[in-house]
């Protein structure tokens, strides 16, 4: 999984590994896993254009949290759709291209503290990512209670990331896109001197340096001079949708690519400072050539696909339900264009993407995945939300 590829017969020899990891892969997936998994859809509510991700707080079995890119936040609650929205932005959020209202994490003791916290890009295409609490209607954020935590301007309105989500630790990991424009030509991905192209970790219950957060200090940067203390692991081109497999602690990262390839990247529990390798490496092959100081290694995908009908992949989940045992220890994830549902094994070993039986009506524009306190999964597409079933459920 590890590229150590370097000098100048970089290409060559990574060339060779690529070659060597795709027949692994084809011939370990070629004897295994036949018939495909299966599984089913059930729509769970639907009129939620721009509907961007579905979520839930730890351990509240009764209500769905929908976030839509123009900057609302509803709740499905029992299966009914609140008319209220739980949070409004809007008028706050820019919506052009990728931006909007991108994300959404509830702090590990909500319950007794009501604190989560939202990405949106505002109306100069600033990025902010703020902290909330709920109000005495636990239906109902109460918005006096804003509190920026980190606000930076980006060059284009586009690869936003906006993914946020707490790990296992409790702290805070925050998904950031490039920045744009096409192929990165300020090589955001390989500096480590700025929050772009770079999953961010911070501790939101402290409070030091002057900053409204807390640096943990096992990140691999807190002490380099020169360098983001926030940043976890870098070399991302646009990851859109991280989430961590609850019984592993591992992050699994969709990383949307440029020109030809998606790709799936998995961070082992705990493992800090990896370089996906974006902008010299997009999926197993090579971008363009390695300019500066920036340098290998690089850090493979666990899986990537060629665009052909598809164009962006949307990460998802390792699957810990029970409602589907077909899809248990996969991880599941799709494409934006072609609405396709894939699997890969939850392990490092490189593999090919193999589909979901069962899953092919799922619309295009398919957003986000999701997962509720008991591990099974849901989706948005087209403005609305599916949970995914057994088959013929």
């Amino acid at each position: 999984m590890l590229a150590a590829l370097r000098g100048p017969r970089l290409f060559v020899l990574a060339a060779v590994a690529s070659l060597l990891v795709a027949v692994a892969a084809s011939v370990g997936l070629r004897a295994a896993e036949t018939p495909l998994p299966r599984a089913g859809l059930e729509l769970v509510a639907e009129d939620l254009p721009g509907a961007l991700l579905v979520t839930t707080p730890p351990a509240d079995e009764h209500r769905l949290f929908v976030v839509q890119q123009k900057g609302l936040i509803r709740i499905i609650k029992d299966g009914k759709l609140l008319a209220r929205p739980f949070l409004s932005l809007r008028g706050q959020v820019a919506t052009k291209v990728e931006q909007g209202l991108l994300g959404l994490a509830f702090h590990p003791d909500f319950s007794k503290n009501g604190l989560f916290y939202i990405d949106y890009t505002d109306r100069t295409g600033a990025t902010h990512v703020v902290e909330y609490r709920v109000s005495a209607d636990p239906d109902v954020a109460d918005m006096s209670t804003a509190r920026t935590l980190m606000t930076y301007a980006r060059p284009s309105p586009i690869h936003n990331g906006g993914g946020l989500a707490f790990g296992p630790d409790r702290m805070l990991y925050i998904g950031s896109g490039d920045g744009g424009p096409g192929a990165d030509p300020s090589n955001m991905g390989q500096r480590t001197d700025v929050l772009f192209a770079k999953l961010l970790r911070i501790d939101v219950d402290r409070r030091e340096n002057g900053l409204p957060y807390g640096i943990p200090p096992d990140n691999p940067f807190a002490t380099r001079a020169g360098a983001r203390p926030e940043i976890w692991a870098y070399g991302l081109r646009n990851p859109w949708r991280f989430s961590f497999d609850r019984a592993t602690g591992n992050i699994w990262i969709g990383d949307v690519g440029e020109l030809t390839r998606e790709e799936v990247d998995m961070i082992p529990a705990g493992v800090g400072g990896l370089n996906f390798g974006w902008n010299q490496w997009e999926g197993f092959h090579p971008f363009q050539s390695p300019s500066g100081a920036y340098a290998p290694p690089y850090v493979f995908p666990v899986s990537d696909y060629a665009h052909r009908n598809r164009c962006s992949v949307t990460g998802g989940y390792v699957y810990r339900g029970t409602a589907v045992p077909d899809l248990r220890g996969r991880y599941i994830f799709g494409d934006w264009c072609s609405g396709e549902v894939f699997w890969v094994s939850a392990s490092p070993a490189p593999q090919r993407p193999l589909p979901v039986a069962g899953l092919e009506d799922v619309p295009s524009a398919l957003s986000s995945f999701g997962e509720d306190p008991s591990g099974e999964l849901y989706l948005t597409a087209a403005g609305k939300v599916f949970k995914i079933v057994g088959p013929g459920g």
